[in-house]
């Protein structure tokens, strides 16, 4: 069975480029695409996909406000977020409206593919303009609470790869060190922060943002 992607932009060209980013893999499909918010549910009913592609700035309604809509009525269905921004304010509502992967549009030709693929895996992903703003919201706020804990200059570095959606295999090679040191960083930073998973720690970094942590 293909996977039925359903994608979400105002602008015809970036639908365009979508469709021919994705034609390339061949167990996926698109199965529709709209420019307006107010459209997206009806279309969902019509044709029920595994993923949207979310742009955030909407004419009807709002991506984020479709995003939380999606996920109370149909859980199952993943939503990636693309937009032209990567601030704080953006990339944080839409993880805590439940997208499962954030990516720019400046780097959605690069990045999509794998976003897609590690939401249908499970996996958070964020592309490194919101893997940088999901970090440093992550550690700014863990100075404030938690003055006692510092973390490494490579726990740093692979706290940003890990909030990323890497695999300890793919931060070793970029950071050009073992695979069990990697393991070794990550438990550590998971031990230190009080987390026990890669979604944990990014959750922790929405679910603060509420209460002001």
């Amino acid at each position: 069975m293909k996977i039925r992607i359903l994608i979400v932009d105002d602008h015809e060209m970036v639908r365009e480029l979508l469709h021919h980013i994705l034609k390339v893999q061949t167990d996926w499909a698109v199965v529709g695409e709209t420019g307006n918010g107010l459209h997206i549910i009806p279309l969902i009913e019509t044709v029920a996909p595994h993923v949207v592609c979310m742009d955030i700035n909407l004419p009807g309604m709002n991506g984020i406000e479709v995003t939380r809509s999606i996920r109370t009525q149909w859980p199952n269905i993943k939503v990636v977020a693309l937009s032209a921004y990567a601030d704080r304010h953006h990339v944080l509502d839409m993880l805590h409206a439940g997208a499962s992967a954030y990516v720019t549009k400046a780097e959605a030709s690069t990045e999509v593919i794998n976003a897609i693929q590690s939401a249908l895996d499970g996996r958070i992903y964020l592309c490194p303009d919101a893997s940088e703003v999901v970090t440093s919201e992550l550690l700014s706020r863990d100075v404030e609470a938690r003055s006692s804990i510092v973390l490494g200059t490579r726990e740093r570095q692979v706290l940003k790869q890990v909030a990323a959606g890497q695999t300890s295999i793919e931060i070793a090679k970029l950071m050009l060190i073992a695979v069990s040191t990697v393991e070794v960083h990550r438990r550590n930073i998971m031990r230190k922060l009080g987390l026990h998973s890669v979604a944990e720690l990014t959750r922790y970094v929405v679910n603060n943002e509420r209460s002001g942590y």
